[in-house]
Order: C-alpha cells, then structure tokens, then sequence
C-alpha cells in the first residue's frame, strides 16, 4: 500500500563512490535519523506486520531498531552498488525488516510443529527474523569501511557509538564475503541480553538465528531464505525498480534451477509419507503429488528471482521429462495416477515419479512409507503396488482431494510480482483465499456460526494468519472502527473451512450463509438508508478503487489496541444518519 521502496527514484542518483574526505559528518542522535518521514513510515509498517502491544513493539523492535541506528549513524550500505549513499545502511535494515515480516506472514513456524507450538512460538519466530534481517549487512562497517573520529584516532562499532565527527572510507582490496561473518563480532550491540536469553529458548529458531548471523545463509532453513529474499527485494528496487529484471540473470540452466527447486521444497518445506501429506517415498520411488509440488516449485523459483521459468504447470510437466527429472508413464506422459493406501485409509492422487537419488544424496533418506502407492490401471500397469518398506506408525490425519488445491499453494503462484505490490494498492476484491503455510484445520462449530467467524477473524489477527490495513488485506481501520471487506474475507473462511455450509454445494452459499449468520449478531453498523455495507474510497500513488464491507463500531472485539486508521482509505460519509 505504501511504495516506500519506491522513493529512492526521487534521489539523485548517488555517486560511483563514496568518499568523506573533504570534511567530517557529524554524530546524530538515533531520534534524530529515524525521524525522517520515510524512516517514520516503515517502522509505522513494522509495527503493523508484529500486531503487538506499544510496550512489546518498544521492547523487541524498537529498542534494537535505535541501537542500530546509533552504530551505522549515516554510513552506506554499500560503496558503489545498492544503498550507495550516506544513511544507506540505515534505510538498508529498515527495508528488510518490513519486508522479511511481510514475507514471514505466509509461514507458520517452526515448520512441522504442532499448531499450539507454532502458535506459542510467533512472536519469537517474528522477531528472530526480523533481528536476522537487520542485521543481514551489518558486518560491513566492522571489515569493509575505515572509519576515522575528528581527532584522528580510528572507530571501530565494538568499542560502542561514535562519540566525535567521523569521516569514512572504503578499504581497498577488502574480502567482499567477510562481512557475512563479522556480525558476529557487533550483534550483541543490537541484541541486549533479555533479547538473547529469551531466543535462546526456542533451540530451532536460536540454531537458524546464529547460521544466519554467522553468514552460513544453506543452513539457516526458512529463516535464511526469507532474509535473502527481503534482500534482494531491497537491493533491486533501490537499483532498477524491478528486482525480477534488475538481478542479475542466472548462470544455471532451467534443469539445474528445476532440481534444486524440488530438492529444497523436499527437504525443507514439504511433508511425506502421512494422509494429507504432498509426498510418498518408497524403496524405489519418491511420488510427488503433482499440482501440489508444481505450483510451490514454481513460486519458489519465482521468489528466487530466477527467469525462464515456465508460467503453467502443463508446461513445468513437459521441461521435468524432457530433462528426465522425472520418470515417464508406460505410454509416455509425465502424470501418473495412483491410489495411496495405509491400513484403514486411502487416497487417489495425480503424481510426478522420481528417483529417490535425485533429491538424497549423500543426504540420509527419510524411513519409506509402511503402505503401498499402487500405479492405477490406464497405465497398463493394473493395482501395481510400490514395494513397501518396514512397518512405521503413521496417524492418519485430515484427507486431502486432489481436486481441491493444497492450502500451502493457494495464494497467487506469482509470489515475486506480490512481494513487489505489498506496497501498493489493488483493485480487484477476489480472496486469496488460505495464505501460504495455513495448515489443514476441521470445520468450526455450528453453535454460533457469526460468533465463530469473529473468533476466527480475532485470532487469525493474533496470529498473524490475517494482515490489515495492507492491499491485500480484508481487514482494514477507517475512521476509528473496523472495516470487515465483503465478500473477500467471507469467501476466505469459507475456503478455509469448507465444511461449514452443510445445505450448499457451491462456495458462493457458503460464504454468503457465513455472512447473514455474522450479521443476525448485528454487531455492525447500518447506514442512514438502512443498508448494511459501507463503502472506502481508497486512493493510492497510482491506483483508486473502492472497497465494499462491514464496520464495526467496537474494535474491542478484534483489537486489544486498535491500529491507526488506514491513510488510504477514507469512509462515504453521506450514508451516516
């Protein structure tokens, strides 16, 4: 909603080199370099992504926030590439920050953890990842920049602020990988000791912290990858605009992107062998539900900033056979179908066949699955049943049809063209439906069918499941009350639970059954003609649009403490009685 990444287009383009030679820059208070309106802007955005209380937000973020700004005071972030000017590396942190808990969103953490854990673990994983952000460059002004006070003597950041005008330059000749690691000389500067006592309680998210402060970026998991992205994010927009076109084009070709794609979502992100799981690893086959595994592996090479890569799943299926990345069906095509049985339970699914070799390699392979994954008849090869492995207990969960998307892949696949208009607004009022990582849930009660929807609105804000005052939020505050958009957050409950309508068959009675059972609470408020949906105008840098939903006078039933009103959007007035 806000191109705040957008605005370095109005600064001079900065020079090819940064050099203070000429004079000396003076030392600012870190109030004084946050208050610039931009600065003020993204850490207003910051505090949105966390949802927490002031004191917490104080606490976790912007006490660290302010630190940061007294060591890098006004250095660059780089000498002659992103951020290249004075305060670079200031606004550098601030941006990944924004952006990396933008992107953390669409994940539920620790990976694999039960919901109850993942839910006590938010706000840890968000500010571990926020730290790991900030401090993503933060090395550079220990080993890339000599730094010289006034009086001569040189600064370095772990003999604390800078307490006298400096002046700076580049080192000639530096080790441009060094700063990945020098981190871990100044992070304690940033991260006071409650900060690191509290993370170090959640051994998984310290471990991936500590990969990344230390540079080893293919060890830090989930974590490492979210704050590469938001960097280069960053670093694209603050050098062309577009990162998609501004990075430079990859040197591997689409087969080398193609198999570590798949090898990363099997070892990082995808679940095997149980109901509802997106794979089945035999003695002699890895089946890969197809639409599933497609649609992730395509978003995930689009977030990566790699080009070429196909725009359907039709044609991703014809590149994995013709670089025999997967096996082929006895006639010849790429889909096989085959029926998933274990005990009591089974499931038909359309799969992609691979060698187990392919993703493990010196790697230790998981335990293959007790059941059988039995190849269907239309590929002449009638009930054939992949050999079996030892037995092993697996509890059969929620069901998942293949003929319902995944809710890991729901949201657009085009994960890079959506990170680049989180900022912006966007006309079109159509759900994204579940975000990314919403795991498989059982359908609500029917006690109160209004009253559950609220609770799910309430807790999915707690939770960060759900984002406000965002353009692609369903939630918005206007005018001191809640703005409920109708008929995108209804439609994303429906789809969310979709057993919740035992009368329809069709998703449209779903979500509008949700919707009169929420109005029966009349917890809203009624225009002047009676009517029950207000109308947003909203207005952004280069779009208007209009916003159709429900108001709620009392925040109370969402909101611990109510956010600011959203800037954008202004309420039609003309309906108040």
């Amino acid at each position: 909603m806000l191109s705040l990444f957008r605005r370095k287009r109005q600064k001079p383009p900065p020079p090819s080199t940064i050099n203070v030679a000429e004079g000396y820059l003076p030392v600012k208070s870190s109030q004084s370099l946050l208050a610039a309106e931009h600065r003020r802007q993204l850490l207003d955005r910051i505090w949105q992504y966390t949802a927490l209380s002031h004191p917490q937000f104080n606490q976790l973020y912007l006490n660290p926030i302010h630190r940061y700004a007294e060591l890098v005071q006004q250095l660059p972030a780089s000498e002659t590439h992103h951020h290249a000017y004075l305060g670079g590396m200031l606004d550098h942190g601030l941006e990944l920050v924004a952006c990396s808990l933008k992107l953390r969103q669409s994940y539920l953490l620790p990976t694999g953890a039960a919901p109850e854990d993942q839910a006590a673990q938010t706000d840890a994983w968000s500010a571990g990842i926020a730290y790991g952000a900030l401090l993503h460059d933060f090395g550079k002004i220990a080993v890339d920049l000599l730094v010289e006070r006034q009086d001569g003597s040189v600064w370095h950041p772990w003999q604390g602020s800078l307490d006298q005008p400096y002046r700076f330059r580049y080192l000639k000749g530096r080790d441009y990988h060094l700063h990945g690691a020098a981190a871990g000389l100044l992070y304690n500067q940033i991260l006071d000791r409650p900060i690191l006592d509290w993370l170090s309680g959640f051994p998984s998210l310290w471990a991936s912290l500590l990969y990344v402060l230390a540079g080893q970026y293919e060890r830090a998991g989930v974590l490492g990858e979210l704050v590469t992205q938001a960097d280069r994010v960053s670093t694209a927009q603050n050098i062309g605009g577009n990162p998609s076109k501004a990075l430079q084009a990859p040197i591997h070709s689409l087969q080398h992107h193609l198999i570590s794609g798949l090898r990363h979502l099997v070892l990082n992100e995808l679940k095997l062998n149980q109901p509802g799981a997106a794979g089945w690893l035999t003695q002699d086959s890895l089946w890969l539900v197809s639409k599933t595994v497609t649609d992730k592996l395509r978003a995930y090479l689009l977030s990566q900033s790699i080009e070429g890569i196909p725009s359907s799943n039709l044609a991703v299926f014809d590149e994995l056979q013709s670089h025999g990345l997967v096996e082929s069906t006895p006639d010849g095509k790429a889909i096989w179908t085959a029926l998933v049985t274990q005990g009591n339970w089974q499931q038909s699914f359309t799969f992609l066949r691979l060698q187990p070799a392919l993703i493990w390699g010196s790697e230790e392979r998981p335990e293959a699955f007790n059941g059988t994954v039995s190849v269907a008849r239309d590929h002449n090869q009638p009930n054939t049943p992949a050999s079996p492995a030892a037995p092993e207990t697996v509890s059969a969960g929620s069901r998942q049809s293949p003929s319902q998307p995944d809710p890991l892949t729901m949201e657009n696949a085009d994960y890079l063209g959506t990170l680049l208009d989180m900022f912006e607004l966007e006309e079109s009022e159509v759900s994204n439906a579940s975000s990314a990582g919403t795991l498989a849930i059982s359908n609500p009660s029917s006690d109160n069918p209004g009253q559950t929807f609220l609770n799910w609105v309430k807790s999915g804000i707690q939770n960060h499941k759900l984002i406000i005052n965002d353009s692609k939020a369903k939630i918005h505050t206007v005018d001191g009350m809640v703005f409920l958009v109708t008929p995108g957050l209804f439609q994303r409950y429906a789809q969310e639970y979709p057993g919740i309508s035992q009368g329809g068959d069709q998703e449209t009675e779903k979500w509008r059954r949700v919707q009169k059972e929420f109005e029966k609470l009349k917890f809203h408020r009624k225009r002047g003609d009676g009517l029950n949906i207000w109308i947003c105008q909203v207005e952004g840098p280069r779009k208007k649009a209009k916003l159709k939903g429900y108001l709620l006078e009392k925040s109370a039933l969402l909101f611990d403490t109510v956010p600011a009103d959203n800037p954008f959007l202004k309420l039609e007035k003309h309906d108040f009685p």
